[in-house]
């Protein structure tokens, strides 16, 4: 891929302006998006659906710092759109990208951004269809931001939180903590990014695999675990539910350098944002089945069940330590971080 259509090597206000060097622009854009992109640009796409169903979502991404040691901006976009239709038990299809850029962003790493688009959105198995571009003076963004919208299919019965019952095993499809400990540590020159990875990936081939092979209904209902963190997730359904969540603190999946990083940072897992890791409430009928078909499949090998849905009306987090201790996990009013996403 070369950047000679466009005739400079950052972005400058031209580049928003519909003219020439707009044309150039996009040129670049759909080249480097290649066979995930569906070439029509036109106002509008027209689209094949083949369910009565559909899910649709929508997210924007202002990531700090945008690129980072195992990933960027783009492939955090199409895996928060992707991961957030495929939780509710669609089929992922169709991605719409919008980009906001700054002035003085280099093209190299506009380049690297879409690529890492076109190299995820080939592993989710979903096409772009359609974006925008806009271009804003220095200082007005972060480098680059992006929109990304989505659309997916249902070939089963949505999941639905109305579903989750009393006695309900929460599961964990991997470690908690990472995304965030990986972003601070290259934030503030703490030296554990290259063995705290990022964990963001697409999970809807996760999602596929586990539903296809346990019985129907095992899973009642999924939430990808991001901003807010797991904290977030287990009060959402505390308060839905109108019932307790109990956790067992010595289930957590927390990988030793994350909890030494967060540690020092004075921060807690549990409230850190993740970009590849499944909160799943399943029947505990089916909680080996979810568990064997979740740690066969790339990004659940380490699954793990945390707790469960208890049956106190008092709603809240219940944390359950290995002397049988409880305390109550608090739900932040605000940031404990500094902004990530």
């Amino acid at each position: 891929m070369t950047t000679s259509a466009v005739p400079t090597e950052h972005i400058v206000l031209d580049h928003g302006t519909g003219a020439k060097l707009s044309q150039d622009l996009v040129q670049l854009i759909a080249a480097t998006l290649g066979d995930v992109y569906v070439g029509i640009m036109e106002d509008s796409a027209v689209l094949t659906i083949e369910s009565d169903r559909i899910a649709m979502t929508t997210d924007s991404f202002v990531i700090d710092p945008p690129f980072f040691g195992n990933g960027d901006i783009g492939k955090i976009a199409v895996c928060g759109t992707v991961n957030d239709l495929a939780v509710a038990g669609s089929r992922p299809k169709y991605l719409t990208l919008g980009m906001i850029l700054e002035t003085g962003l280099p093209i190299a790493r506009l380049v690297q951004v879409l690529e890492s688009v076109r190299d995820t959105a080939r592993e989710a198995g979903v096409q772009i269809v359609g974006g925008d571009t806009k271009v804003v003076r220095k200082g007005e963004a972060d480098q680059i931001y992006l929109n990304t919208a989505g659309v997916g299919v249902f070939e089963r019965e949505p999941l639905s939180m109305a579903d989750v019952q009393v006695g309900d095993k929460v599961l964990l499809s991997g470690p908690i903590g990472n995304h965030t400990v990986h972003l601070l540590s290259i934030r503030e020159g703490l030296g554990f990014e290259n063995r705290v990875l990022s964990d963001c990936a697409p999970l809807n081939n996760l999602v596929e695999g586990v539903l296809g092979r346990v019985p129907e209904r095992a899973v009642r209902s999924m939430r990808d675990v991001t901003r807010g963190g797991l904290t977030a997730v287990l009060h959402e359904y505390a308060g839905k539910l109108g019932r307790t969540v109990v956790v067992e603190t010595a289930s957590l999946p927390i990988q030793h350098e994350t909890a030494m990083a967060a540690d020092m940072l004075g921060i807690n897992p549990l409230h850190c944002a993740n970009e590849g890791c499944l909160a799943l409430f399943v029947d505990p009928a089916a909680e080996a089945d979810v568990l064997a078909a979740l740690r066969a499949l790339p990004y659940g090998e380490h699954a793990v069940t945390i707790g469960e849905i208890s049956g106190s009306t008092e709603g809240g987090v219940l944390l359950r330590d290995a002397d049988g201790r409880e305390t109550q996990l608090e739900e932040l009013l605000g940031a404990e971080l500094p902004r990530l996403c």
